[in-house]
């Protein structure tokens, strides 16, 4: 058994079939007393290939720099593989090796910051490429503050999974793109569960 079946067979026992933090740690106690294997975030977890290419399925990469096109004014600036910040603005051109770089180096700043917001509950590989992915596209703020990281920490994996839907507006507008970004990593994260 794994841990992530220790935790569906106790579901059903729980209040309204959701855990709560002290819940989820005395199960985890459990899981370590008994020696069940822990998918649990111990610092080891990275983005597989799964959520890489999630992530490039919709990030796409463009080697020359564009304005958000669900944003009012355009902001943020983007390119490569959905890569923000300072410096990139109208007019700059990357090379593939520059793009591929940055994501990189991108993905591993998130990668850490998720891990370090998850600070060890019990999470699935696909659970957490999931939430990579989200954080990279909404910013690890949104995500540490998100109602889908309460839940997810409660170990209300179906509502966790439900919050992603949530997720899928630009300056208060659905976007199409959004909405079909956020489905599949619902799903991702559902394969988790």
């Amino acid at each position: 058994m794994t841990r992530e079946g220790l935790f569906a067979a106790v579901r059903p026992f729980a209040p309204g079939q959701k855990f709560n933090g002290e819940m989820v740690k005395a199960i985890d106690a459990l899981a370590d007393i008994l020696g069940v294997d822990s998918p649990a975030l111990s610092g080891v977890l990275t983005p597989s290939a799964a959520g890489i290419q999630l992530m490039h399925e919709f990030e796409g990469c463009r080697l020359t720099a564009y304005a958000d096109p669900g944003s009012q004014d355009g902001h943020p600036w983007t390119i490569g593989w959905g890569s923000t910040g300072p410096g990139i603005e109208r007019g700059v051109v990357w090379t593939q090796e520059r793009a591929d770089a940055r994501f990189a180096a991108d993905l591993a700043a998130f990668s850490a910051k998720v891990r370090e917001i998850l600070a060890g509950g019990a999470t699935a590989q696909s659970q957490f490429d999931a939430m990579v992915s989200f954080a990279y596209n909404v910013g690890t703020g949104a995500f540490a503050s998100s109602t889908l990281l309460k839940k997810h920490k409660a170990g209300d994996f179906v509502g966790a999974r439900a919050e992603f839907a949530r997720w899928n507006k630009n300056d208060g507008q659905a976007m199409t793109g959004l909405t079909r970004r956020r489905a599949a990593e619902a799903a991702l994260y559902g394969a988790g569960q």
